[in-house]
């Protein structure tokens, strides 16, 4: 529906004339010693059937008249405040920095998911918006899908750590020949089993696919015969995960301490 055809249904449903909209928008002007939030007759009349788009104070006045949501308003200019986070980190910039998590994500933009399974799997897109992570991990390409590192499975520790989610893209179907240096830069895929999913590194010899865990995680390397028994789902794109945050802080060495010490600083 055109927003100014929804403003003027708003308008009509609550009342108000052209002339009520512009002393009440004159009274938030002079309230704010801001000229810009007035919205003249004739301006109203534009925004409501000439297409004009109102600017930033008009908006926040047409909201604080006619009770509504500014954010809302701005959905119905087409801004895709949801996918704001996906589109911002879609963007790089020189610095680092911190970024702000914009308070209209689901639950502020945090990762507080409301079940992550014991074993790896694949997820419905759905779940991943309700956790928040798809502005994260935005994208819209069909061959993309969410999956799940189960709260047992630490065969990728500490690179996929239990219930990271990893974007997988399914159009990969077969281990990729590249160049990596380090463990960082070797591919991880998403294989699905019999009986369940692995998430990791692998190399196929012959008629077998293996997978290499991670060796800080003691778990033992595993294979299986191809495609009969695994079979490669996709290749990794993207995590979201959460960093180990200890409960406890070492104390600093007191002054006192450091005057009586016998080491000697190297």
């Amino acid at each position: 529906m055109d927003p100014g055809f929804r403003l003027r249904q708003i308008r009509e449903r609550l009342g108000l004339t052209y002339r009520d909209v512009q002393r009440a928008s004159l009274a938030l002007a002079r309230v704010h010693t801001r000229p810009q939030f007035a919205l003249h007759i004739s301006r109203l009349a534009d925004i409501e059937n000439g297409g004009v788009v109102p600017s930033l104070h008009k908006l926040y006045a047409l909201a604080v008249v006619y009770h509504l949501s500014p954010l809302e308003i701005l959905r119905w200019y087409d801004i895709p405040l949801e996918r704001f986070l996906g589109d911002a980190v879609s963007f790089a910039v020189p610095q680092t920095h911190l970024m702000e998590s914009p308070p209209y994500l689901p639950s502020g933009g945090q990762l507080h998911p409301p079940f992550i399974p014991n074993y790896t799997e694949f997820m419905p897109r759905s779940s991943a918006k309700c956790r928040g992570i798809e502005n994260i991990l935005n994208s819209e390409n069909v061959h993309h899908r969410y999956g799940c590192i189960g709260l047992h499975d630490r065969r990728m520790e500490p690179i996929l750590r239990p219930g990271s989610v990893v974007l997988v893209d399914v159009s990969v179907r077969r281990l990729q020949e590249t160049e990596w240096s380090n463990e960082y830069d070797r591919p991880i895929y998403f294989v699905e089993l019999h009986d369940g999913y692995r998430c990791g590194w692998f190399q196929q010899e012959g008629g077998r696919l293996a997978m290499q865990p991670h060796p800080l995680s003691r778990c033992m390397p595993e294979s299986w015969k191809t495609p009969d028994d695994a079979e490669v789902a996709g290749r990794v794109v993207g995590v979201v995960t959460r960093l180990p945050v200890r409960s406890k802080v070492l104390s600093r060495e007191s002054p006192e301490s450091r005057a009586h010490s016998s080491k000697k600083a190297l």
